[in-house]
């Protein structure tokens, strides 16, 4: 068993103001025995972990973020079974605020994250194969500020309520190579606020030889106040020899809903998948490896019958004999299809054209001081002007054994594009529109001896969405032109860099300074000229974070002996 006790000094000092704090912490890691382990976590600070990478999100669907935090990340394979545990969600953004206010006659002020106040999970596999997973999260009620806009007044509201996470995770293996298992999440939030849980049962079955499997799963959704719903999927797959193959098909009802500990964007439809594949077993003159593969899908809307997606494909990838990687993909939507999400409103749907898509990409290897990825994609639509392309290179040097630096760069255009944009009285507006958006992006690594690193990481993202005619949306799901509606537009700019320090001073114990520099900039105003937004951005808007954070491994068991 060992501690890490932890201490963090954090200043920010930006438009808002300043901030400075003090924070104590502790981790702890116990060995309950030779198979399983108990980790927690007290009042943590998470002040240093990665920033997101933010982007000018037009769909109907909140952006998913990739997890960074230490504890969510380690020794959590049990939990990703069954894929209904976004970690993301403890501790993410308060829920409620929402529920607070009129936003018509008031405004809301309220932190941008919940905190929380501790964390602890058990994993582990026994002797006979049975995996064990239990992890819990506690966060603290928070509060925000409602001013009503007329008289100035304030009032404190609860924007998320004191609230407990809990995943448990079963998985029985047997026959050495097949499983089933039981996971269940759940969410209780304190007083009048709505509790969620969700049950799974997976089983995961393989022939002796491993050349055929059948997977498959049953999941059941329950939130308070009796709103429940049900997701089923049975995939059978042929998994060796050069040809393969797999059938899967699934179905989501129409109140199937795991958001509250876990991510799902669409319900409501059933789906059919078919693929096929070959393969070479060993190398050849030209390849390490190679695989073609056909696909195709169709997925339907429960209540209409109408297709919501509908594609086949085929691609190809390989290693070369020289380890550089190849990957080619075209791909066809050969029937209209229908959107139930982007109109914002149930019940509601609209169109989406046939289309062709083309993929490249090309990642030499990394094993030489010089490598470079190259991606590039388009889709062409069925629609007058409709198209939408990419492009990325990725340059990555190792200087010598201390130095590493990678370069990204992305620039993407759609084209004519058709999406929501607001709604009246009585109608939902859409507007065709052009987007186009810029990333670049620089990380480095300097090793300055085998216990100290230097490492920075920096990002720009620029994107705008300019519209050029206006829409309503019909019951049929189709489009009439009306009026044009000026100040729909998005311009959106984020600037982020993270410059970190790190001394491993004694075994499991660091001393890490980080700089952080970040600005972020909206308006409906679009600016054409890079240098414009970049300046915009730059003004009046720069946070400038430095923290410093001390983390002292103690083992229990080494001050156990010395007494």
């Amino acid at each position: 068993m060992f501690f890490i006790p932890y201490t963090s000094f954090y200043h920010e000092q930006g438009p808002a103001g300043k901030d400075d704090r003090f924070k104590a912490g502790l981790d702890v890691k116990y060995g309950i025995n030779e198979s399983f382990t108990l980790d927690a976590i007290l009042v943590p600070d998470f002040g240093q972990t990665k920033y997101d990478n933010l982007i000018l999100n037009l769909s109907p669907y909140e952006q998913q973020f990739a997890e960074n935090r230490p504890f969510f990340t380690e020794g959590t394979d049990l939990f990703s079974k069954g894929d209904l545990f976004y970690s993301r969600r403890i501790g993410a953004a308060p829920s409620f605020g929402y529920t607070t206010y009129d936003s018509a006659t008031e405004t809301l002020d309220q932190p941008a994250t919940v905190n929380l106040l501790n964390a602890v999970k058990i994993s582990g596999r026994t002797n006979h194969g049975l995996g064990i997973g239990v992890l819990n999260a506690v966060t603290e009620e928070t509060h925000g500020t409602v001013t009503d806009i007329a008289t100035g007044s304030k009032r404190s509201v609860v924007v998320e309520p004191l609230t407990n996470y809990n995943v448990l995770v079963l998985d029985q293996r047997f026959n050495q190579n097949s499983s089933v298992s039981f996971v269940n999440t759940n969410v209780s939030r304190d007083g009048s606020f709505y509790d969620a849980n969700v049950s799974a049962f997976l089983f995961n079955l393989n022939t002796k030889k491993n050349t055929y499997n059948l997977s498959g799963d049953f999941k059941y959704s329950y939130i308070e106040s009796d709103y429940q719903g049900f997701k089923t999927a049975l995939n059978l797959e042929k998994t060796s020899g050069q040809y393969r193959w797999s059938l899967f098909g699934k179905y989501i009802s129409n109140n199937y809903d795991i958001n509250d500990l876990g991510y799902i964007a669409q319900t409501n439809y059933h789906n059919a998948y078919a693929d096929a594949s070959y393969r070479i077993l060993n190398p050849t003159k030209w390849f390490n490896t190679f695989r073609v593969d056909v696909r195709s899908s169709v997925e339907l809307q429960n209540n209409t019958g109408k297709p919501q997606d509908a594609f086949f494909n085929v691609g190809a990838q390989g290693n070369s004999v020289v380890n550089d990687y190849y990957y080619a993909l075209v791909q066809l939507n050969p029937i209209e299809t229908f959107d139930f999400y982007m109109p914002r409103s149930p019940g509601r749907y609209s169109y989406v054209p046939k289309s062709a898509l083309a993929q490249l990409i090309f990642s030499s290897n990394y094993n030489r001081p010089f490598a470079l990825d190259v991606n590039v994609v388009g889709r062409k639509y069925d629609e007058d002007r409709r198209l939408t392309y990419a492009w990325n290179f990725s340059p990555r040097y190792r200087v010598n054994d201390k130095l590493m630096l990678i370069y990204t760069f992305e620039y993407s255009r759609d084209l004519s594009d058709r999406g929501y944009v607001g709604n009246t009285d009585t109608d939902i507006l859409y507007a065709e529109r052009d987007i186009k958006t810029i990333v670049s992006q620089l990380s480095a690594k300097y090793a300055l001896n085998n216990k100290m690193t230097l490492n920075l990481s920096a990002r720009y993202y620029w994107s705008y969405s300019e519209n050029r005619r206006m829409f309503t949306l019909r019951d049929d799901g189709y489009l009439d032109g009306t009026d044009f509606i000026a100040g729909l537009d998005d311009n959106f700019n984020v600037w982020n860099m993270d410059l970190n320090y790190s001394w491993w001073f004694a075994p499991g114990s660091q001393l890490s300074v980080l700089y952080r520099n970040n600005a972020l900039d909206y308006t409906n105003i679009i600016r054409h000229r890079f240098n414009d937004n970049v300046r915009e951005l730059f003004d009046d808007n720069l946070n400038n974070v430095f923290s410093i954070s001390v983390r002292y491994y103690i083992d229990y068991n080494s001050l156990r002996r010395r007494k």
